[in-house]
């Protein structure tokens, strides 16, 4: 089944969404994955009039050998793709110790609840749903990068739980603990705020920006998934009856 995606025309570097200067862009490096060769060649457009390098791929096998070869800094990956689909092509970034930084949107027009579950839990840093305008794909793009941009050097240390904030790293009786980005990020705000109390709309809003297209099961989901990889830390994160979660800090 072809995917048919709306995109806008009118987009440019001058968009107020963009969030970096055009000299910025130009060392920022977009890879495109998607089959469907009207929307691929839109894509393609669309971003590059935004300023940033853009390579396109129409399958899932040569994008990763592209994405081997060649240092990038985000994916704008299609699920229904020929031979390896894109949740499979997500699971093979991710776990592969090269590429596992490397940013991931999907677009896709899987817009179920389950769907979108599936492709964070894998590691997805966004989820769009097709179909979408271009300013709403540009301003994705832009969140996605400025969140990875706010780098800080904090480390916060709650007994055997260690997050350090500028590595986007967790150990827990100093053993790494791999996490999703949505993971890290959920984890990292309620631990630099322990004791405040965020409602699931508030962790949507706060880590991936207004009018994201996920649900309070979503975060739930989320959550689960991040106390079992926390272990005996799950302690530390605290479900607050009918309002949301809070991070307990060992004083508490």
């Amino acid at each position: 089944m072809v995917e048919r995606v709306t995109v806008n025309h009118q987009v440019g570097g001058s968009s107020p969404s963009s969030g970096a200067s055009m000299s910025d862009k130009k060392n920022i490096k977009l890879v495109i994955i998607e089959d469907d060769k009207d929307i691929r060649e839109l894509l393609s457009y669309n971003i590059s009039s935004l300023g940033y390098q853009v390579h396109s791929f129409s399958n899932g096998e040569s994008g990763l050998k592209y994405l081997r070869n060649n240092k990038s800094n985000l994916v704008l990956l299609d699920l229904m793709l020929p031979g390896i689909n894109g949740y499979d092509i997500c699971r093979i970034i991710k776990s592969d110790p090269k590429l596992k930084n490397l940013l991931i949107i999907m677009l896709t027009a899987k817009g179920s609840e389950a769907d979108i579950v599936k492709g964070l839990e894998l590691g997805a840093d966004d989820y769009i749903v097709k179909p979408f305008s271009g300013s709403v794909l540009s301003a994705r793009i832009a969140a996605v990068l400025r969140r990875v941009k706010k780098t800080d050097s904090k480390i916060l240390n709650f007994g055997s739980l260690k997050i350090d904030i500028g590595k986007h790293q967790v150990s827990v009786n100093n053993s790494i603990i791999d996490l999703t980005f949505s993971e890290f990020e959920i984890l990292s705000m309620l631990a630099q705020n322990p004791g405040l109390v965020y409602t699931r709309s508030q962790i949507i809003d706060s880590i991936r920006g207004d009018n994201y297209p996920a649900t309070d099961r979503t975060i739930d989901f989320q959550i689960v998934g991040l106390r079992k990889k926390l272990s005996t830390a799950k302690k530390y994160i605290k479900t607050i009856r009918g309002i949301g979660y809070k991070f307990n800090d060992e004083k508490d």
